[in-house]
């Protein structure tokens, strides 16, 4: 069987999966040519697939990707195809949701101003709006791997956590209550931060529109560390700009990347970092256990961890 690794390794990570079994070849090729003419003696891509290597994948019956999100990849031929889908869903919880903290954190703690101000004069303007998390409520959005360890966090803070979330999904102790979507605006308006840990599907871009600004906080705080195009541009401009909330955090952007001379990098109620809260020194060791224990199941024809309906688009 050939298994195709279309994403950087370093020599470690590489004898590892090819440890797995000796049945399995393993390719690495540096060119797109070589990538196209050896796609049809592929069985499994670890990595990035487009269409043009679709097409020629005759044999291909697996992708894993390095991601959590796969929304780039799910072109018509391949959701309507069989080939199994997985990403790294489980895997980057741990790095997305201390950025998460970080940025609430940095918002909560007047830790931009201080930065953006670098005077001993905005001493008393920070004390006079900065926030304990303890007693607030969080309200997450997508209870996934991300916000359920984006809810342990927060509540070693001291704050209460609700989230809605479309499946039926495992509850965490930290969390008082997981409800389904019907109740999103429910949650928004009870909730002090809201926590977007959601994929982009088409249900979810553009679901924080101008209606459910209206149904958060004037103080309320927006963090979004999973996929910028969930939020509208246009209303979360005219909820910062107006007093509708009282800030973002945001390591994604509805456009990116973000122009130099957005607005939204001069608020001074708006974290912003350039999607960077998936960097972690531990991901690619992670993603590489996680590929290991999927190709062992492969081989061995039993269900794969972290499969994806490629229909739903997560």
């Amino acid at each position: 069987m050939s298994v195709l690794l279309n994403l950087k390794l370093d020599g470690r990570q590489v004898h590892q999966i090819s440890s797995v079994s000796k049945d399995v070849e393993i390719l690495q090729l540096r060119s797109e040519g070589e990538i196209l003419e050896a796609m049809p003696e592929v069985h499994v891509v670890f990595g990035g697939l487009n269409d043009e290597m679709f097409a020629r994948g005759t044999n291909l019956r697996w992708v894993q990707v390095a991601s959590a999100g796969v929304d780039s990849m799910l072109f018509h031929e391949f959701v309507s195809s069989d080939v199994i889908l997985t990403s790294a869903k489980g895997t980057v919880g741990v790095h997305l949701a201390e950025h998460s903290m970080a940025l609430l954190l940095g918002l909560t703690r007047g830790i931009a101003t201080a930065i953006r101000k670098p005077s001993w004069d905005q001493r008393m303007p920070i004390r006079n709006v900065a926030w304990e998390l303890v007693g607030a409520t969080m309200g997450i959005i997508g209870l996934g791997g991300t916000g359920r360890d984006l809810a342990d966090r927060a509540h070693g803070f001291g704050m209460r956590i609700v989230a809605v979330d479309p499946e039926q999904v495992e509850v965490p102790e930290s969390v008082d209550a997981c409800w389904k979507m019907d109740r999103f605006h429910n949650l928004l308006e009870q909730s002090d931060v809201v926590a977007i840990c959601a994929p982009l599907t088409d249900e979810t871009e553009g679901m924080f529109d101008e209606q459910a600004f209206a149904r958060m906080q004037g103080h309320a705080l927006l963090i979004n560390v999973s996929r910028g195009k969930i939020v509208d541009e246009t209303a979360l401009m005219d909820a910062l700009e107006h007093g509708k909330i009282g800030g973002a955090g945001l390591d994604v952007t509805p456009q990116e990347p973000l122009p130099e001379d957005h607005p939204l990098w001069r608020m001074e109620n708006v974290i912003i970092t350039p999607h960077t809260a998936g960097g972690s020194p531990n991901r690619g060791d992670r993603l590489v256990d996680l590929f290991c224990e999927n190709l062992r199941r492969f081989l061995a024809d039993r269900p794969l961890l972290g499969v994806i309906d490629k229909e739903k688009g997560y």
